[in-house]
């Protein structure tokens, strides 16, 4: 030890010889004289750390005592002596790699200067240490390890003085203990920061004296931080000997700190609160009497703003916590500011997981803590949560922001809340009592209830898409049982959970379709009946049983007015009109075995029933078309008043979402950072685009697009009519005794879903402070849905509405077709003169003739661009499009007969009849009549009178008479073979 610092001695002396020959060089000399230095204070510590290892710790480590809390402080004591190994190893290292660069004269720089270039190791190293000590200074661990009856605390007195130079005989030995592990090391500390300051004072400005400058402001802090956090353990420490065991024992944690104290600065919660309160590093503690309760800090909101609650002449804070809220008074306002503030950095540092560095700055210094955490609860008190785990976001006490809720008997719900209830979008799964399943609810809630669109998947395998209110079924939705065992579907309205209003049963079992109303799931007033045979009834219904009379419309055309059973039998009084016109009338009876009987009158005088009857339209005075589908309606309709609010646009709109997969992802959508292809239709631009599209031809346009797109407002309700009209008309629904009634339905969508962008253009217009513009004169809603929005969603409900169009029309198509066949085998001279087309118009021209054939056999040849215009009437489905195609075709005939005569024509009803008779017999468009009465059903009232519907005639009296012809020869054949 004497040689080492006679050699340090001889290289200080070295290193200022040197600096006073070379002035130049004093920057080197400065750093070699502090290296020097920092090896002979390594080298003391070094020595003294040895001693305190050999001589206090090891004694200690043999002292292992018996008891239970001694047995806990020792596995402290094992960690502080890990960390005290660690600094010792940490001071031998730098102590060698300085002595080695001494050694040989080697230049020094600041990489050198190990407490600088590794100095946060450094710091960790001593933090680590002083807060593991400070824990056993916390518990009494000094206290309880001079207790031990081992043999070498009998001379441990002698070996204190070599450490304390203050040290007496009436000194207790675990004062000593502490003071002997922390001293030292606090002195050693100083030590670097007087050596860095005096070296930071010879640096050039520069980037080495900015790297000293922060390590000695580093190191000052750690200064800093000791001290306090021997403080804070004194302090906690002499907190634990105040209380009783009761408290000691359920609070004092090793970790845990208290950082201020009601009897030390007075302050007080509501009234009968509590006596006392602790404030420590990790809960909020409020004693009264032998009882206490404990927060969480990181579930705890300060806030200052509660003079309403304080009583006059007192500061008051309002703490808030998940469950509970109360005040805290203080008699002046610095001993309330110092309260919150504390409360407040005690909670930003609970939060974060760390102390500060240094533990405390100023008064007043330090952020406020978050007001959004997030954080996981178990809920105690009463209330719809007792008992559930809550993990997510909180603000303010309450569950706020996206989370979890998990309750013990297996329910738990995932999704949005909004100060302390469910809010937004949410699945719940709630256990069935009796089999080990759930019912899946994946819905939009609102302050704790359902509320709007959502899916619920039963654990009976029945599966509910529809609106929600106040935790029931409420609105339009479709209830599906997916069972083998019985299978069904319902569509429609609900209330109070149950079924009621309009709505369409699908019993997939018995091949029925009921559309009619309900009351408290039955059905309930006038209800159409459709079965997959193709026999349809209207009856009147009582709680799920038909009562009175009803019509009866069976596939062979015949009618059956009056009584009949579930099973189509009938009974009572009735009358049986035949297709041949024959009509039966009188009392019907069902005998087993037996089968049908009657007393009644045969009327054979009529020869056919009219069509009026066997084509009979149903449902048209009992459900009327504003009526029906009612609940989607009123939910965009609520949309709209609400002002279109994005984050509740699933909740009205979402019912073109079908599936669960769908559902998750139109939530991610709302929700997530979204491209570029979707930007025009978050909701703030598409109310932006609306008011830039208020002609004609830009309406069509943003319409057209707006209905495509299933992001859109409107082409989400569109999704949600074309549900409703396919559950309706689609499969066993397809009978032409519905025909009107579709037909109605898709005019009246139409209608509504140009009021509703017409109501979405006024919010917009409102927004912006602008007024709508007025409609011009004799523009009315209705002709603007048939001209603007029906060629628009046609195409949406073609399929089922021409299906329904043709099965009405199949007895004339039927006739027509065959019609066309015998027309077909006529070569197209003699179809020309069989249709009395004037010879001069004839296209003789077109004839083309090859080897060997004669033009009395061509076929197909005149006419034939007129013909092949027609035949792409079937290729669209607007009415519109289709009046166009036959526009083009009667200019197609115009065109070919004036290139006949060799001047321009203007075709005479006369002549223009017979030409298109000969056209339309070529083109055999297969179901033309469907194709006109669609056509003329649906066309813009605005084309009536003019020339489209004057074509439109000239086609229908073609197709009229093709049917005559057909049903002629039928007659004459009939009469030669009862000739």
């Amino acid at each position: 030890m004497a040689g080492a610092a006679l050699q340090l001695r001889t290289i200080a002396f070295d290193a200022k010889r040197c600096r006073l020959r070379h002035p130049g060089r004093k920057l080197d000399m400065c750093m070699t004289e502090a290296t020097a230095s920092l090896l002979q204070v390594e080298e003391t510590f070094s020595a003294c750390l040895a001693r305190i290892d050999a001589l206090i710790l090891k004694p200690l480590l043999q002292a292992e005592p018996s008891d239970q809390k001694g047995k806990e402080n020792f596995k402290l004591f094992l960690l502080l002596n890990d960390r005290f190994q660690a600094l010792w190893n940490l001071t031998e290292e730098n102590y060698r790699i300085l002595k080695q660069k001494c050694s040989n004269s080697e230049s020094f720089c600041i990489q050198d200067i190990y407490t600088v270039w590794k100095g946060d190791l450094f710091l960790s190293l001593y933090i680590q240490y002083f807060v593991t000590f400070a824990n056993y200074v916390v518990v009494h661990g000094f206290e309880h390890a001079t207790k031990s009856k081992s043999e070498a605390w009998k001379h441990h007195k002698t070996v204190l003085k070599q450490f304390l130079t203050d040290f007496t005989s009436e000194t207790s030995i675990s004062l000593a203990l502490y003071t002997v592990l922390h001293k030292p090391i606090r002195d050693h500390i100083e030590q670097y920061i007087l050596l860095l300051t005096k070296l930071n004072e010879v640096l050039k400005e520069g980037s080495e004296k900015d790297v000293v400058t922060s390590a000695i402001k580093e190191y000052v802090k750690l200064e800093s931080f000791i001290s306090q956090v021997l403080d804070e353990a004194c302090f906690t420490k002499s907190l634990w000997k105040s209380l009783g065991y009761k408290f000691t024992d359920m609070l004092c944690v090793p970790e845990r700190r208290l950082l201020e104290d009601s009897k030390n600065l007075p302050i007080s919660a509501s009234t009968n609160r509590s006596d006392r309160i602790l404030l420590f590093d990790d809960v909020l503690v409020l004693i009264q009497g032998n009882s206490f309760q404990s927060f969480d800090l990181k579930l705890v909101w300060v806030d200052e703003n509660c003079r309403e609650k304080s009583a006059p002449g007192l500061y008051g804070l309002r703490i808030i916590t998940p469950e509970e809220t109360f005040f805290f008074s203080a008699k002046d306002p610095q001993m309330k500011a110092v309260w919150q503030w504390k409360l407040n950095q005690a909670v930003r540092q609970a939060l974060n997981g760390k102390r500060d560095f240094p533990l405390w700055g100023k008064t007043g210094e330090g952020t406020d803590p978050p007001s959004c955490r997030i954080f996981t609860y178990v809920f105690r008190l009463e209330g719809k949560f007792k008992n559930a785990s809550y993990e997510g976001e909180w603000h303010l006490g309450k569950p706020h922001g996206k989370g979890t809720l998990k309750w013990c008997n297996g329910r738990n719900h995932v999704g949005d809340f909004k100060e302390g209830l469910e809010h937004g979008f949410g699945i719940c799964l709630v256990p069935c009592q009796s089999e080990d399943r759930y019912d899946c609810y994946k819905c939009h809630w609102y302050e704790g209830k359902m509320r709007g669109y959502g899916i619920c998947e039963y654990g009976n395998d029945m599966v509910y898409k529809g609106y929600f209110k106040d935790n029931v079924r409420q609105g339009f939705g479709i209830l599906e049982n997916l069972s083998a065992e019985h299978p069904f579907k319902y569509t429609g309205q609900w209330e109070n959970d149950k079924k009621n209003g309009y709505g369409v049963w699908e019993d997939k079992d018995r091949g029925e379709r009921y559309i009619g109303t309900w009351l408290d799931d039955h059905k309930h007033g006038q209800g159409i009946v459709v079965t997959q045979s193709g026999v349809c009834y209207q009856r009147t219904f009582h709680a799920d049983k038909m009562v009175g009379s009803g019509i009866l419309l069976l596939e062979d055309d015949s009618v059956y007015e009056g009584n009949f059973t579930e099973d189509l039998m009938f009974v009572g009084k009735g009358k049986l009109s035949f297709a041949n016109g024959f009509i039966l009338e009188g009392t019907f009876t069902n005998k087993s075995g037996q089968g049908l009987q009657t007393h009644g009158i045969l009327n054979t005088s009529n020869e056919q029933l009219d069509d009026r009857i066997t084509k009979a339209q149903l449902g048209l005075k009992e459900f009327p078309v504003e009526k029906r589908w009612k609940g989607i309606y009123d939910q965009f309709l609520e949309f709209i008043h609400s002002g279109c609010k994005e984050e509740t646009e699933e909740s009205f709109t979402g019912f073109h979402i079908q599936t669960s997969k769908e559902l998750r992802k139109s939530q991610e959508y709302l929700f997530c950072q979204r491209g570029t292809e979707d930007v025009s239709w978050k909701t703030e631009d598409i109310l932006e685009e609306l008011v830039q599209h208020q002609g004609l031809e830009s309406q069509q346009s943003y319409l057209e697009k707006a209905l495509k797109s299933s992001l859109h407002p409107l082409g989400k309700l569109l999704k949600a009519l074309m549900i409703a009209f396919q559950a309706t008309y689609s499969g066993i629904g397809a009978n032409r005794h519905l025909l009107t009634m579709a037909q109605e339905e898709v005019k009246y969508y139409a209608k509504k879903i140009w009021e509703f962008y017409q109501g979405l253009l006024h919010l917009a217009l409102e927004q912006k402070g602008q007024l709508p513009a007025k409609a011009m004169d004799g523009d009315t809603s209705d002709q603007k849905a048939c001209s603007v929005v029906l060629p628009l969603i046609l195409p949406c409900f073609y399929p089922e509405l021409f299906m329904l169009y043709m099965l009405y029309h199949e007895r004339e198509d039927e006739l027509y077709c065959q019609g066309i066949m015998d027309l077909s085998l006529f070569p197209d001279i003699k179809l020309l003169e069989f249709l009395d087309v004037q010879k001069h118009l004839w296209p003789l021209k077109d004839l083309t003739l090859t080897t060997n054939q004669r033009r009395s056999l061509i076929k197909d040849k005149c006419f034939l661009s007129a013909t092949e215009c027609l035949q792409k009437l079937i290729t669209t489905v607007d009415p519109w499009e289709k009046l166009v195609i036959l526009q083009k075709t009667y200019e197609e005939i115009e065109s070919t007969v004036s290139r006949v005569v060799e001047k321009d024509y203007r075709l005479p009803m006369d002549d223009l009849l017979p030409l298109l008779m000969y056209v339309v017999s070529r083109a055999k468009i297969q179901h033309l009549g469907a194709e006109i009465h669609l056509i003329r059903d649906l066309m813009d009232p605005a084309n009536k009178g003019g020339l489209y519907d004057f074509l439109l005639t000239a086609l229908e009296s073609c197709y009229e008479h093709i049917q005559r012809m057909r049903l002629h020869q039928r007659e004459n054949c009939h009469t030669t073979h009862s000739s």
